[in-house]
């Protein structure tokens, strides 16, 4: 529900500002301010569900998406819109780290693994399946209400997910409860977060190069906070993000890959979707269905591959890898070649061929990435990676938009070229992905008494 909210708003843009006769300003907030309040709190939201217990945090965080996607739904104006969103993306990101947390709690071994493949198939549907499902409530509920449906359809599975929270989850942990939430680590965090996000996320609504300023100035203060992370760590505190997790070169290794990869692999249904929608005269619905290959190719590798992926390792990362590489590169071949209206059947194979790939990258990327972190730590070592995957994608957001919409004005409107330059750009970040991949490989890295560990929960 959280992952899928960061992309079905998308298609239902239009009729937003037709409803709300809203700025184009406000439509880019709509859409970038989720993303930015949603990285923003992962890292902190990991923290406290391993202070002050998972359960508690996913209750919190549950109810409150719930809430702000019902005022979402209500809205009256622009303004309330985007703020309601802003509070959704908030709850998104409170939510999200403690999955994470449970599986690395609740599940050892082949266990986890494929309890980390339904949670890597989950990723993989949500990101991919957002377009489809947006154009499928909007064609069902029409232009004047679609966008709203957006919204409500939250409800009732949040609901829904509430008393079945209240019936499985454990109960949260009375451990660790007095162990300091180092307030100073989590103000430094989130000025740099969104001194790092906010310029990306609007890249196209902000004119001139001043923003870029802002790049460098979040560094300094990421910087700021790492030395004081390690002050306070001396101190004999507990810091927010214990940075020796970086000692572990599976989690150094795999946050990395997770960092580039997303770059790339985000950033393809965003030129996909323009590109079929106002490029070849698709709606919405239409738009969807021929990006659904990827997203079924997606779910169906990561089941399997959460059941072998420690027995392969990161090869399977790295094989998963090469295999969207390929996928992208026969799309390419097929958007140069074919310029009508079948291009959707055209690419629905090469597609589902990046599709699997990636089912067989994001998975078995978090499995082998958090299989060495301590439990107690596995919320705040969730939010530190899926905060560096949420960088990633605003950073190929930004570059791959700025190539495509550039290469439609150098070309005056030459929608092929455009998204085949786009997404060679993709390839290229995936091929990064896999650099990062091979070297891990190359330096001979080997998940080390994972599974020894004592079993430590918080029930």
């Amino acid at each position: 529900m959280t992952l899928l909210d960061v992309s079905i708003v998308n298609v239902a843009l239009p009729s937003i500002q037709r409803g709300l006769q809203a700025s184009s300003s406000d439509l880019q907030w709509v859409v970038s301010g989720y993303a930015l309040t949603f990285g923003l709190l992962l890292v902190p939201s990991g923290r406290l569900g391993d202070v002050r217990g998972r359960t508690t945090m996913f209750l919190v965080g549950l109810v409150t998406f719930v809430l702000a996607s019902a005022a979402c739904g209500v809205a009256n104006g622009p303004m309330w819109l985007v703020i309601a969103r802003l509070v959704q993306g908030a709850a998104g990101g409170i939510l999200n780290p403690q999955v994470s947390g449970f599986v690395q709690e609740l599940f050892r071994g082949k266990e986890r693994g494929t309890a980390f493949g339904l949670f890597g198939a989950t990723i993989g549907i949500s990101t991919a399946v957002g377009p489809l499902a947006g154009g499928l409530l909007i064609q069902l509920f029409g232009v004047e209400h679609g966008w709203r449906a957006v919204f409500f359809v939250n409800v009732p599975i949040g609901i829904v997910a509430f008393v079945l929270a209240l019936m499985w989850l454990p109960r949260a942990s009375v451990q660790r409860r007095s162990e300091s939430l180092d307030p100073v680590g989590v103000v430094l965090l989130g000025t740099s977060v969104v001194l790092l996000l906010l310029p990306l996320v609007q890249e196209r609504t902000w004119s001139g190069g001043a923003k870029w300023l802002l790049i460098p100035a979040g560094l300094v203060v990421l910087a700021a906070f790492v030395g004081w992370e390690i002050r306070y760590g001396r101190a004999g505190k507990q810091p927010m993000v214990q940075l020796d997790l970086f000692r572990l070169r599976s989690y150094s290794f795999g946050s990395a890959i997770g960092l580039v990869y997303f770059a790339g692999f985000t950033a393809i249904f965003f030129v996909l979707a323009l590109y079929l929608q106002i490029g070849r005269g698709y709606s919405a619905l239409e738009a969807g269905l021929a990006v659904t290959p990827f997203a079924l190719g997606s779910a169906v590798a990561s089941a399997l591959a959460g059941g072998v992926v420690l027995r392969f390792g990161r090869p399977l990362v790295a094989i998963g890898l090469a295999v969207v590489i390929v996928g992208l590169l026969i799309t390419d071949v097929v958007l140069s070649r074919v310029t009508s209206s079948a291009v959707g059947w055209a690419t629905a194979l090469p597609l589902l061929v990046s599709g699997l790939g990636s089912g067989v990258v994001i998975s078995p990327n978090i499995t082998l990435t958090l299989q060495e972190v301590p439990v107690a730590r596995a919320g705040s070592a969730s939010g530190v990676l899926q905060t560096g995957q949420r960088l990633g994608a605003a950073v190929g957001i930004a570059a791959v938009g700025s190539l495509f919409f550039n290469r439609l004005a150098t070309t005056h409107g030459d929608w092929e070229q455009a998204v085949t330059a786009a997404l060679r750009l993709c390839d290229i970040l995936v091929a990064l992905a896999l650099v990062v991949a091979l070297a891990d490989l190359r330096w001979g890295s080997r998940p080390q008494g994972a599974d020894r560990q004592p079993a430590q929960t918080a029930a």
